[in-house]
């Protein structure tokens, strides 16, 4: 391996996590739409069903309020931000949920739960607002949605209590654009609501704070590993729920400050109840340390199950591939190294005594915050970043591939796919702390006429580059347009006209033959 460093395996080897694997041979081209990255599309069930898709979940210590923690599940990945008239929502039939389990025994002992509701204005309109949007009760937001927040407390499996913490709260919109939305950020800012307990909650667009370089699927980063550096996921958006809640309420004791955190999604059924179709805790486990045989299998489970997934953290695939590839030596096994990270916790950080091997994201939330926040967490000395929790700011990709070869078994590495932060929103410094959405509209020349773009080009001339002003340049525009028209039909009648003759052409010649 004289040729290619750490670094260029490295940025292949990312595009093996984001994928779920390569095959020993090669990688087999991938059409639009079908990348995965951190749980977007990840298992063959769900990548069918995007609104009950959970794409990243975040758990830490609420950097500007160390009393409290917070909490952030994503969900519908690859949304393109002008993807109209149907803008992106969450589905009402289902149950959004973020789990807590405080006392490591695999099983929640705390659900918030979230339900949503649409509204529709006027069905007499396919727009989904009729004019500028200034406020989330602006009459002009045609569609909007509504959700509550239940918390449920568990005990043995079974729930003993339900609280309402939220009720008929607005979700914050989808970001259309500067006419539509000339003010996201007031929308967003109104978004964000007090609710029951002292806890704060946010329901609505963001963009997809996860980062990484996805361009694996381009013969191998452009056939010569030269495609590297560039966050593929740049400009995508994605629907975000984030709960700010008092410390105290979600662990166990200041004892034991040790919290498992997972979300799940349940879709209604035929029969009036739900059936788990999406699970995620630690980013990249169901792409990369489980098999495709079980990835649907996954995200119908349960933690307190995964004694049935040992083997895949035991005995991983990436590092045998990495192995037969590029001729780097694979760890021994058992992994134990990885069970610490993906099932109990580290010792000493945000491992429970006694805890059940499951995976869900650990956090300890008596290790307060810092206020610069190191990219690569615990494995550059910073206590209060991933595994323990994560944070938006987390490079968990460079993370886990470090840790894959072996950098908790002392074999150090500095393996990475050069995409080391979020390339398009920045990360707010207060709840929610996720970056605003990308807006449907990049309105560059916002000073320039609303009918003349920079180039000439309008949509009332088609794109032409012909701009006009008079009354007489307008009339002369339009008897040009028809007069292309009237060539057009002229064009399109002579060509059935020889198509018909050269069809009868055919049969004559058929007939003599």
């Amino acid at each position: 391996m004289t040729s290619i460093t750490k670094r260029s395996v490295a940025a292949l080897v990312c595009g093996a996590l984001a994928a779920g694997g390569l095959a020993a041979a090669g990688v087999a081209a991938l059409g639009p739409g079908e990348a995965e990255a951190s749980s977007h599309r990840e298992a063959p069930l769900i990548s069918g069903q995007p609104e009950y898709d959970t794409t990243d979940v975040y758990a830490f210590v609420s950097p500007d309020k160390a009393d409290t923690t917070t909490l952030v599940a994503n969900f519908l990945p690859f949304q393109d931000p002008s993807g109209g008239p149907n803008f992106y929502k969450f589905a009402e039939d289902a149950q959004y949920d973020l789990r807590v389990d405080n006392d490591g025994d695999a099983r929640e002992d705390l659900i918030y739960r979230w339900t949503f509701k649409d509204h529709v204005r006027n069905e007499d309109t396919f727009l989904y607002n009729t004019g500028p949007v200034t406020s989330l009760d602006d009459q002009d937001l045609n569609f909007f949605q509504t959700y509550d927040i239940e918390l449920i407390k568990m005990r043995h499996g079974k729930a003993v209590d339900r609280t309402k913490v939220a009720d008929d709260l607005v979700v914050a919109p989808s970001n259309v654009g500067k006419a539509s939305m000339p003010d996201y950020k007031t929308l967003r800012d109104q978004a964000v609501r007090k609710v029951y307990g002292g806890a704060t909650a946010f329901a609505g667009q963001a963009d997809d704070p996860f980062f990484a370089d996805l361009r694996v699927f381009d013969l191998l980063y452009g056939g010569d590993l030269s495609e590297v550096g560039n966050d593929t996921l740049k400009g995508y958006n994605v629907q975000s729920l984030a709960l700010q809640v008092p410390s105290d309420q979600v662990r166990e004791s200041h004892e034991q400050p040790v919290i498992g955190v997972w979300s799940t999604t349940r879709r209604a059924d035929a029969y009036g109840g739900y059936t788990q179709v999406s699970r995620l805790g630690m980013p990249l486990v169901n792409e990369v340390v489980n098999p495709r045989k079980d990835k649907d299998k996954f995200n119908a489970s349960e933690p307190k199950d995964d004694a049935q997934f040992l083997d895949n953290v035991d005995d991983p695939e990436l590092p045998k591939l990495i192995e037969q590839i590029f001729k780097i030596k694979a760890p021994d096994t058992p992994r134990k190294d990885l069970e610490q990270v993906f099932l109990t916790g580290v010792a000493d950080l945000n491992q429970v005594d006694g805890v059940k091997a499951s995976e869900m994201l650990r956090l300890n939330t008596s290790i307060k915050p810092t206020h610069k926040p190191k990219r690569l967490g615990v494995l550059d000395g910073d206590q209060a970043g991933f595994p323990n929790g994560r944070r938006l700011t987390d490079d968990v990709l460079d993370i886990a591939l470090q840790v894959v070869e072996g950098e908790l078994l002392g074999e150090k590495n500095d393996l990475g796919d050069a995409v080391d932060a979020n390339a398009d929103q920045k990360f707010g410094g207060y709840f929610p702390y996720v970056g605003l959405p990308n807006s449907g509209s990049d309105v560059k020349n916002s000073t320039k006429s609303a009918t003349t773009a920079t180039n000439g080009r309008t949509l009332l001339n088609g794109g032409s580059g012909i701009v006009t002003t008079s009354t007489e340049d307008n009339n002369t525009l339009l008897a040009t347009s028809a007069a292309a028209g009237g060539a057009a039909v002229l064009l399109l009648a002579v060509g059935l006209t020889w198509r018909r003759r050269r069809r009868r052409l055919v049969r004559v010649h058929t007939r003599r033959h």
